[in-house]
């Protein structure tokens, strides 16, 4: 997310590598220190990230043959905690054997955002990265340690942090932690961050720290359902605090003898402004 404009009377709040403490708290203790006491004599399997991998693999491949309600809505806010701003739309997406993977546009793109403005980078990673698939084609993107075991809902899991061995020019990746189920290696919780951080003299484009929770479809496959995030991205002039949320909903099953037919989708919104 790139700054607006700038208001006036507002000073610069403590700052830690751009963004607030507050908000990375939970990640970085997640990531490096929680897990130390919770640690147990399970450990995961040999090629533990090429086994989620492939588990993420028919993940992804499942979730092709659904059609799902994605809302999005980001909110911006005042110093006082005020709501000053949002941007909401909602997509359905869907597929046809003629047209293949479609999104149909339910409520185009509204913004009444005044400090902040979505950029591209953004609407990548509302689509890309917050779901979070890693699938075989982008593993070896990325490198794991394995943090230990904690219980999520009920559910043992093999904690994991991930981050990209390098940052690829023009691509966007995730960094952050996952929990794995152990009793099949799929994926239930991922917090974290889309990465680089897109910092030049002319330019900030920051991104905020997320958390998405999955829960099972149909008894076995397990889908994202919503991504939050309640972050203070800082900019070189003001601090701007943000929640983003992000549903998925209403996950449908479609083989291919269904028949689809839905009107030609409306044009994607426009940015707000520099």
């Amino acid at each position: 997310m790139a700054a607006a404009i700038r208001p006036e009377n507002v000073k610069n709040r403590d700052k830690k590598n751009g963004r607030s403490v507050r908000s990375i708290a939970l990640i970085v203790a997640s990531a490096f220190g929680l897990f130390a006491g919770a640690v147990s004599a399970n450990e995961p399997p040999e090629g533990f990230l090429r086994k989620i991998a492939e588990q993420e693999t028919h993940n992804a491949i499942a979730r092709d043959d659904y059609t799902y309600r994605q809302s999005v809505e980001v909110q911006e806010f005042d110093v006082q905690g005020r709501i000053t701003g949002t941007y909401t739309e909602v997509r359905d997406i869907t597929f046809t054997e003629s047209k293949g993977r479609t999104e149909q546009v339910i409520q185009p793109g509204k913004s009444t955002l005044t400090k902040i403005r979505l950029t591209p980078e953004d609407f990548n990673d509302i689509r890309n990265i917050e779901p979070l698939l890693l699938t075989t084609d982008k593993v070896a993107l990325y490198e794991g340690r394995y943090q230990g075991e904690e219980t999520i809902d009920g559910t043992l899991c093999f904690v994991e942090h991930l981050r990209p061995k390098q940052i690829l020019a023009g691509q966007r990746f995730f960094e952050g932690v996952i929990w794995v189920r152990e009793t099949d290696l799929s994926i239930i919780r991922s917090e974290g961050q889309a990465v680089p951080q897109i910092e030049t003299t002319k330019e900030q484009n920051l991104t905020p720290h997320f958390t998405t929770i999955r829960k099972e479809v149909d008894g076995k496959w397990m889908f994202p359902v919503e991504t939050y995030s309640d972050d203070t991205l800082y900019f070189r002039d003001w601090p701007q605090r943000i929640r983003t949320i992000i549903s998925y909903k209403n996950y449908k099953r479609f083989g291919a003898e269904s028949t689809i037919t839905f009107e030609d989708t409306a044009p994607a919104p426009k940015l707000p402004p520099q």
